[in-house]
């Protein structure tokens, strides 16, 4: 069943043509990974589906329902069915761990305080920070920082997680702790659409992979015919160049 359908979108940054005539259909419970260089508009997707983005053009479908981003409660219907974790953590810094996973679920939802903490202490446990609860962020290291972040877009019990490079701001030790909680959630059949630029974390996990390149989709395959069997030049070009 597809869970996502973008359909001939066309976006824009003022006068820039970031998103060209995008199409792509995601099926529930799959993993989509998103590659390609600097400045292709592989963030920019993801932005579009949360509705930080608009679309000049085309039509957006999230669980069947086609939305309309300028209209209220088709964008609160969008967000209520995606979380977005950036490479940026944007945690709240005068709060602890478990308030910050907890904060969206209270004030956006206005889900009961009970039922909220006792969910965000599982998840936290899951992510193996459940001995972190009162830390504050300047007391956690980037990675931590980071699952934290992730724990803090599932409590808002989202059917697809968009995760946007975020493992690009970590040093190179940090990096395996965050695939780990990717991967974990992986194996749960959550619907996840993935910018990176891990290419061995890429290949294992995906189902599809997304190759970009100014503002085009060049290729949707498996890692397979991606990565070792590309049909389109550029991808080769680019596949090679960043394996090497």
């Amino acid at each position: 069943m597809q869970q996502i359908e973008i359909s001939d979108i066309n976006a824009y940054y003022d006068d820039y043509h970031v998103l060209n005539n995008v199409s792509l259909s995601i099926d529930k419970g799959h993993i989509v990974s998103i590659i390609g260089p600097s400045g292709s508009g592989k963030s920019s997707l993801l932005k579009l589906l949360v509705g930080l983005l608009l679309p000049k053009s085309g039509t957006i479908s999230i669980s069947n329902k086609i939305i309309n981003y300028t209209n209220k409660e088709h964008l609160n219907y969008a967000r209520n069915k995606t979380a977005i974790v950036f490479q940026q953590y944007n945690l709240f810094q005068n709060m602890n761990v478990l308030k910050n996973v907890c904060i969206a679920p209270y004030k956006i939802q206005k889900r009961k305080k009970e039922e909220v903490e006792e969910q965000a202490i599982k998840l936290l446990d899951k992510v193996g920070l459940k001995n972190k609860l009162n830390s504050y962020p300047e007391e956690l290291s980037g990675g931590q920082q980071q699952r934290v972040a992730i724990a803090r877009a599932l409590c808002l019990n989202p059917e697809i997680l968009l995760l946007d490079e975020i493992t690009s701001a970590l040093d190179p030790e940090l990096v395996k702790e965050v695939l780990d909680t990717i991967r974990d959630l992986a194996s749960e059949g959550m619907t996840m659409l993935i910018v990176s630029h891990e290419m061995v974390f890429v290949k294992e996990v995906s189902n599809k992979v997304v190759f970009m390149d100014e503002g085009v989709i060049v290729d949707y395959d498996t890692p397979h015919n991606i990565f070792e069997s590309p049909k389109h030049v550029r991808t080769a070009d680019f596949v090679s160049t960043i394996l090497r």
